[in-house]
């Protein structure tokens, strides 16, 4: 590929600096190095990256090796959201079952123990939290990841995590600016639009965002949607109007601004990942955040290329370019004050002898239970009706109750009935090959958002109706009627939040659980 310039000149290395690219493999390949002694100052983690947390320790040491003051960026969220724990499922319940608990000392303490992980690794910048008010129960792609529906919970939640994250040197990028949580739609998939007026955007969506940037946080992501009110012509990540007039202007913010994946086809359908990217760093935005499903070399090539252009031919300002880089750079500096040396990464904890990880004891105390019926002395069979993985989840995640169940109750058997067998087949039909499977266990159905799927509805329905003593267990956004003979909301599908609904359902420890007549 042709450069437009050369490699060492200011201008090149500014446009490296902008971009937060992710990678293929475990190991950092030889592009990535050289790209970082070029001016690269972000790199960007995800699943496919993580191994052990010994191997994610040498790798950021490997980076650092390259170049000193470098940001190591994760989408960790914790709960469904998770990168250091992919194979596992999380040993942390996400903000729903923090936002149902709604103690700030617990999620403050979350936030730390999550941050002193990924800084034990070499992690110094994490994709969280999510502060978009769930107001539509049918979001596909906030639900669990928002502390909830109420403004004032979920920005109280939100600046509570910022600290805890913030205390261990990792530094915080509040998403999803000004506020993802009233769509329909989601935006790995085409462009959300808000239709909301300028007193709710203020006073619902506004409000977390505000409470962030009052604690410190250090950067803020952008959002992928069109909220006509503040613009009605660009969406938020390539706004002006939104990312400086209103986020650097009015509200005040002084980090970096990053924007989303901009592979993400609300940006990369409609204006290209090369255009996008000019756009968003001319209406104010400072990184780049791009390697989801695009992890290769050319990529970072046509990015900076494209920056390069945009100034050489007057389109974005140099000044803007330099401010942009300015900003990234002095974050990578933060981070290295604030956090030191990175550890050595330790392996994740369970529990040890002062008792349970705060993880766990904050997934057993989310949980919400509704029903009389006795705990199972007998292995059930778990019916898991699974709808399609939202992309910010992903399918490798594994999630449900099956595994900590079989701990409990050796011998549980499970089915999974996937989102399109639920949409093929008629409920009485799957309902009677779930009891089939099962035969005179106890079936153990678990679900999730089961109010955003009719199919998954009718199935479960038509099997309560056939089995009356099903136990249920909803692991989203726990929106609809309570059923069965025992109704069990965890308020997220993380791995420990499995844990603790199976020890409601086997008896285990039920005293940490509030109970619903």
């Amino acid at each position: 590929m042709t450069t437009l310039v050369s490699h060492t000149d200011t201008l090149t290395r500014d446009a490296l600096a902008v971009l937060q690219p992710g990678f293929l493999g475990t190991t950092a390949p030889d592009w990535l190095l050289r790209r970082l002694g070029e001016g690269l100052t972000s790199v960007g983690l995800f699943g496919r990256n993580i191994d052990t947390p010994e191997r994610l320790a040498a790798l950021t040491a490997r980076l650092r090796a390259e170049r000193g003051e470098v940001l190591v960026a994760i989408d960790e969220e914790g709960g469904d959201v998770t990168r250091l724990e992919v194979r596992h499922g999380s040993s942390f319940p996400g903000n729903r079952a923090l936002g149902a608990v709604d103690d700030l000392d617990l999620t403050r303490a979350v936030a730390r123990e999550l941050g002193g992980r990924l800084a034990a690794c070499g992690v110094n910048l994490n994709w969280a939290p999510s502060a978009d008010v769930n107001s539509n129960d049918d979001n596909p792609v906030i639900g669990v990841r928002s502390f909830g529906a109420d403004p004032e919970l979920v920005a109280r939640h939100t600046a509570a995590y910022v600290e805890g994250l913030q205390s261990v040197g990792v530094a915080a990028c509040v998403k999803h600016f000004p506020g993802h949580g009233d769509t329909a739609v989601d935006s790995h998939h085409s462009l959300p639009r808000i239709d909301a007026d300028l007193d709710t955007v203020h006073a619902r969506d506004l409000l977390p965002f505000r409470a962030a940037i009052a604690a410190g946080a250090r950067s803020v992501m952008s959002a992928h949607i069109l909220l006509p009110v503040l613009d009605p012509d660009r969406p938020a990540t390539l706004s002006g109007r939104i990312l400086t007039g209103l986020l650097r202007a009015e509200l005040g913010f002084r980090g970096p601004i990053v924007t989303d994946g901009i592979e993400m086809r609300a940006i990369a359908s409609t204006y290209g990942i090369e255009r996008g990217s000019v756009l968003a760093i001319a209406a104010g935005a400072d990184a780049i955040c791009v390697g989801g499903g695009l992890a290769d070399e050319g990529t970072v090539l046509r990015l900076r290329d494209a920056l390069v252009a945009a100034v050489r031919s007057g389109e974005l300002p140099e000044e803007r370019l330099a401010d942009a880089a300015a900003r990234v750079r002095g974050l990578a500096g933060w981070t290295l004050r604030a956090g030191g040396a990175p550890g050595s990464g330790a392996a994740v904890r369970e529990e040890a002898e002062s008792g349970p990880a705060v993880g766990l004891v904050a997934a057993r105390r989310a949980v919400r239970v509704t029903g009389t019926a006795g705990p199972l002395t007998r292995p059930p069979y778990v019916a898991a009706f699974t709808p399609v993985a939202n992309p910010a989840v992903g399918d490798e995640t594994p999630w449900g109750v099956t595994a900590e169940l079989a701990r409990l109750l050796p011998g549980t058997a499970t089915g999974s009935y996937s989102g399109s067998v639920m949409a093929d087949s008629e409920p009485a039909a799957l309902a009677a090959a779930v009891l089939a499977a099962a035969g005179d266990r106890t079936v153990v159905a678990v679900v999730r958002d089961v109010h955003r799927h009719p199919g998954m509805a009718r199935a479960l329905d038509a099997l309560l109706a056939a089995r009356p003593g099903t136990v249920v267990v909803e692991m989203g956004v726990n929106a609809a009627e309570p059923r069965g003979a025992l109704h069990i909301a965890t308020h997220g599908a993380a791995r420990v939040c499995g844990r603790a609904a199976a020890e409601v359902i086997a008896g285990r420890g039920a005293r940490t659980f509030r109970t619903t007549p």
